[in-house]
């Protein structure tokens, strides 16, 4: 298996810049397009530039296939999915049957030389793309064990920001970003343990719903904390296609016991159901201040957040500046050793467990097996690993992966957090919080670190949080609004950010070039 493309004549030019879900279904609707047609162009795109930006590691061979047989039952007027002929692109880290589950580590894949883990079953969320008809493109690139801010450390090498290729692509999702914000694909499969769905989506100007933990079922992901924060979630260039990939994989499934908390959160009438551009009037939203992190915001940053927050005003929202002033937030948090990578003491358990679940028919997969085959290990101080090392090491490795480790401390922390956050927006009564997702410019692509606002605060207390483009530095680096709020309300969150983006209209189009 390869990145071939099948494609043909590249010169006619591309059809379907920033074209969104309902655009394209409505073309279907009307004759416009085949499926075939719309596939055969975004395969065409993307052998013209994926050379140069690496997104993704993996096409699908049988793209156009699966698009002409849409297109039949299309004509035979049969019920099609709500995706019906839409493309997508999934993560690295999702097992997809016919895809190898690379873990983005060199050992690990068979292009490079490693060994082959090959999955016997979808991940519950590709099956629902399939189901919902979506036409899988292919697997997008991640950093060794989606643990780095950029895909530096991709055994199938770096991939490059869409909106400048000399910025980092923002996180482990990188390839999906690159793909979605560089008109590869119009929606994406991303996932975040700690920013991976929010911080790519902030670098490249596009939309990422950071899920509340468990709502969308993470079983068949190579994780890194799949017990406690791993979660699924969209990339898409617009809020209102967001939600329509929402709607489709979100909800319980009985491959993943975790979503059973999802059940009675999931709203009767769909995510979409909360587009509404006065979605702002009279909500009150909290700011960024001292009182969630003493970091000062970067003098544009201060600029840009500025403007955004006169936006949200003037659609009729009322700001709260700095509610958790006296809340001994920041302060807590400061005070918790390792909390990038708290929660990552389930690491070996559930990567058992998925190792388990890859083929249950094969009872010698394990970790001790797959890794003594692989002749390496990924858990040592020069490893992809060693950002979290502090927590997953020789030392963790050493325990009972089938038992899950003493979390207690974790659980203090989460409770603790979402105490604190729920007193806030309490106390003020709050609708939810419009931050800045970002304290300065994205760095550039050699950089191991980007900063956020967010993390870990989000991923250890599981809420959600969507991220919207907002503006641009001086430099042409994005700049993007995180709104976040209580457990399952990404319904509301999409809401107003659905009436920001609408009122603002920040997102420029990207423009690729074939050699950087």
């Amino acid at each position: 298996m390869n990145k071939s493309t099948q494609s043909t004549s590249i010169k006619e030019g591309f059809r379907f810049e920033e074209v969104t879900v309902n655009q394209l279904l409505s073309s279907y609707e009307a004759n416009e397009y085949t499926a075939e047609e719309v596939i055969q162009d975004y395969l065409n795109r993307i052998e013209q530039y994926e050379d140069t930006y690496n997104a993704f590691t993996y096409m699908n061979p049988h793209a156009l296939e699966e698009a002409r047989e849409i297109d039949r039952l299309r004509s035979e007027g049969e019920k099609l999915g709500p995706l019906a002929g839409v493309p997508v692109v999934i993560k690295e880290a999702v097992d997809v049957v016919g895809y190898p589950s690379t873990f983005g580590w060199a050992p690990l894949s068979p292009e490079a030389g490693g060994i082959e883990l090959m999955p016997t079953k979808d991940a519950p969320i590709a099956r629902r793309l399939k189901e919902a008809g979506a036409i899988i493109l292919g697997k997008t690139n991640i950093p060794a064990f989606s643990c780095a801010y950029n895909a530096n450390s991709s055994w199938d090498g770096p991939t490059y920001n869409a909106v400048d290729a000399s910025l980092t692509p923002g996180g482990s999702s990188s390839g999906t970003a690159t793909a979605v914000s560089g008109n590869f694909t119009v929606l994406g499969v991303a996932e975040e343990t700690a920013g991976s769905i929010q911080v790519p989506a902030a670098a490249q100007a596009i939309v990422g719903i950071k899920t509340s933990f468990s709502l969308v079922p993470t079983t068949g992901v190579t994780p890194l904390a799949g017990s406690t924060r791993d979660v699924l979630g969209p990339h898409a260039r617009t809020v209102e296609d967001a939600a329509l990939m929402l709607d489709v994989i979100a909800g319980y499934s009985e491959e993943d016991p975790k979503t059973e908390a999802s059940i009675g959160h999931i709203p009767e009438g769909g995510y979409t159901s909360f587009l509404n551009t006065t979605s702002l009037k009279g909500k009150r939203i909290g700011l960024y201040g001292p009182g969630w992190r003493t970091e000062e915001l970067s003098r544009e940053t201060q600029e840009l957040y500025a403007k955004a927050i006169e936006a949200l005003q003037k659609e009729g929202a009322e700001v709260i500046k700095d509610p958790f002033a006296g809340s001994g937030l920041a302060e807590y948090v400061a005070s918790i050793p390792n909390f990038l990578g708290l929660g990552m003491e389930s690491f070996f358990y559930d990567l058992e467990n998925y190792l388990k679940n890859l083929n249950p028919a094969d009872p010698t997969l394990s970790i001790k097996s797959v890794f003594a085959k692989a002749g390496d290990i990924p858990w040592t101080a020069q490893g992809p690993l060693a950002l979290v090392a502090d927590i997953i090491n020789e030392e963790t490795a050493a325990a009972d992966p089938s038992v899950l480790p003493d979390l207690t401390e974790f659980y203090e922390v989460k409770n603790e957090l979402l105490r604190m956050i729920h007193e806030v927006m309490e106390k003020h009564d709050l609708d939810g919080f419009a931050f800045p997702q970002m304290p300065e410019a994205i760095p550039e692509l050699k950089e191991e670190f980007v900063k956020s606002t967010t993390i870990s605060e989000i991923n250890v207390s599981g809420l959600p949080l969507i991220t919207v483009p907002a503006g641009y530095y001086q430099s042409g680096s994005p700049f993007a609004l995180a709104f976040f709020g209580k457990m399952w309300s990404e319904g509301e969150l999409i809401g107003m950010a659905y009436a920001y983006e609408q009122a603002t209209k920040h997102r420029m189009t990207t423009k690729l070039k074939e050699t950087l």
